[in-house]
């Protein structure tokens, strides 16, 4: 997927798609990607780390005249027109972090830009989450908001507090899901992803739209499973610290696990997990995303690292087969879409945007709740 300005977009054969540009969230995740397989020691990877860490410092995703990052830019380095995204932000600080943790020294200097740009342009700390989107010179902020960005900057910053030891992102990434697990409990564990300026609920958002690839109608259950993890990865992060663990870390992991299971899991009587279901519970989307079956496997082994109970193993490896019979077309390359019959599907996504689910998925119930996956690594590689 190495492009000239970072990482492109594979098509459905593995190539790079010439119709498609440079993603600065693509170009974000495969580094970081990257990164994991460096320090697993696997073969030229600590030299895509290496080239994503310079596109991402330096190079045409990166705006020179404004703080922060273009979103895209096409082949030949023109940025393409659009807002500037927090989303995709969030996985500078996530690359620059593991990248650090690959020892690339020259992402130290990344991070920090980074970290400008989310503490001056992204960070609120009135409401203490992030923005959603901001014009290319940060003089209008979108009064849009939503959780799924939020959730990223979750892992970003807990990436960030392993990779500078500074204890205020793992208090950033605190109070974000202190906000989000408050809202799983009003809205009995169906988490609304979209919100307006004041952070009140906007549950009919994207109704026309309803399989939005970034903002879907309803509750996205793969979003469950995958704040289940991230609460878990937080709950070790503070009791790693000796520090005091909020009672909602210990109680809403396994409640929306269990939930994702009874309301997405094999709904209309075929295997696999929704994409999304309406406030009461009831499928809109059918369709099964591959990110949403690997988040699947993320949360039961946090959720079996920390309990112990066999059910969550069973579970992995259920998963696991599913997996193999319906996702993996070869070794190395998943379906990221399929549809309710589990054949492949190319509604919401096409092509092969990236491996950063499928590949944490390969490995986390290998690694610690904490540190994050790249510092878990370096950790257990050097040991």
């Amino acid at each position: 997927s190495r492009a000239e300005h970072g990482f492109g977009w594979l098509d459905d054969d593995g190539n790079l798609d010439p119709s498609r540009p440079v993603f600065l969230w693509v170009t974000g995740r495969m580094t970081h990607c990257f990164a994991l397989g460096a320090l697993m020691g696997v073969a030229g990877c600590l030299e895509l780390t290496r080239h994503g860490v310079a596109a991402l410092a330096g190079g045409a995703l990166r705006d020179a005249e404004h703080p922060g990052w273009f979103s895209a830019v096409e082949l030949d380095g023109t940025p393409v027109p659009g807002p500037k995204v927090s989303y995709d932000h969030s996985f500078v600080v996530l690359a620059a972090s593991s990248a650090l943790a690959a020892g690339i020294g020259e992402a130290a200097d990344l991070l920090a830009d980074a970290f400008a740009v989310v503490e001056g342009h992204w960070w609120d700390p009135t409401f203490q989450m992030v923005t959603d989107q901001a014009d290319r010179d940060f003089s209008a902020t979108d009064p849009y908001r939503g959780a799924n960005a939020n959730m990223h900057m979750v892992e970003a910053f807990l990436a960030a507090a392993a990779a500078t030891g500074d204890d205020a992102w793992l208090d950033r990434a605190l109070a974000i899901t202190t906000r989000m697990g408050a809202l799983l409990q009003e809205f009995h564990g169906r988490l609304p992803e979209h919100f307006d300026a004041q952070w009140n609920p906007l549950p009919d958002f994207n109704r026309e739209t309803p399989a939005d690839a970034f903002r879907p109608y309803g509750s996205t259950v793969g979003h469950w499973l995958e704040w289940s993890r991230l609460m878990l990865h937080i709950r070790a992060e503070l009791a790693e610290r000796g520090r005091e663990v909020p009672r909602f870390l210990d109680v809403l992991p396994p409640q929306m696990y269990r939930q994702s299971l009874a309301e997405g899991w094999a709904p209309d009587g075929h295997e696999g997990f929704v994409y999304t279901v309406d406030f009461d519970g009831t499928p809109v989307v059918r369709q099964r995303m591959h990110w949403v079956l690997t988040e699947a496997i993320g949360a039961a082994a946090s959720l079996h690292a920390l309990t112990g109970e066999e059910q969550y193993a069973a579970d992995i490896a259920r998963f696991r087969d599913y997996a193999a019979r319906h996702l993996i077309e070869r070794p190395g390359a998943w379906h990221p879409e399929l549809g309710p019959d589990n054949t492949p599907a190319a509604g919401t996504w096409a092509g092969k945007p990236d491996i950063y689910h499928a590949l944490q998925s390969e490995i986390v119930d290998q690694l610690p709740s904490a540190p994050p996956f790249a510092w878990a690594l370096r950790t257990t590689h050097s040991t």
